[in-house]
């Protein structure tokens, strides 16, 4: 049997020929310059006339901002006009509406108007009575000293607006308040502006203890 050789050969590594290293790109880096600011014409001062807007917290930069050149740094266009909008009923919480007294020749709130208001108060309901459509809320508390402390909570509250709700309290453990304007037989925004007032009254140290099972 003839035996077979494999035969290995090793060749040193070939340089390539200058001309080719001629041919090779080349990459060359330079260092990042930022782009400078835009110079954009100065807008026109507003005319002078009444301030309809009044001071909305807007302030001028400190003499340490404008030594830094914080407005030079800003991304973005440097001429973006800022508008300021004011609140309209809608977008403000009934809790900040300013409490107006009501005229007695004042007629109630229409029924579909107080159901949309409805939406802006949690838990309470409409009821109708014998003086009038009525919003109302119960809470279940703790125990009858759970309950006395909300009907004093609600009721400091009640006293900065001077407006009253009625309020139960009954055995053993729950908190009913009603609230309607007796002067005109009926609802106005003074409820519901009060409700909104009562809602963010704390009561979580108030509630029963949730039952923690094993």
């Amino acid at each position: 049997m003839s035996a077979i050789h494999h035969h290995l050969s090793i060749l040193p590594a070939r340089s390539p020929p200058p001309d080719e290293i001629l041919r090779r790109p080349v990459l060359r880096f330079s260092p990042f310059k930022p782009p400078k600011p835009s110079k954009l014409p100065a807008r026109p001062p507003p005319a002078a006339g009444p301030d309809l807007l009044g001071d909305f917290g807007a302030r001028d930069p400190f003499p340490e901002e404008i030594e830094s050149r914080f407005g030079e740094k800003v991304l973005g266009p440097c001429d973006t006009e800022h508008k300021i909008l004011i609140p309209t009923l809608h977008a403000l919480s009934l809790s900040q509406l300013r409490w107006d007294p009501v005229r007695p020749s004042q007629p109630p709130m229409p029924i579909d108007e107080a159901k949309a208001l409805m939406r802006k108060i949690v838990g309470w309901r409409l009821v109708e009575g014998e003086e009038g459509t009525k919003i109302q809320c119960v809470w279940k508390v703790r125990d009858f000293g759970c309950g006395l402390e909300l009907v004093n909570r609600i009721f400091r509250v009640s006293t900065a607006t001077g407006h009253y709700p009625n309020l139960h309290l009954e055995q053993p453990n729950l908190v009913r308040a009603e609230i309607w304007t007796a002067s005109i037989g009926g609802l106005s925004i003074n409820d519901f502006i009060l409700a909104a007032k009562i809602d963010e009254i704390p009561t979580s140290d108030l509630l029963p203890k949730k039952r923690m099972w094993a």
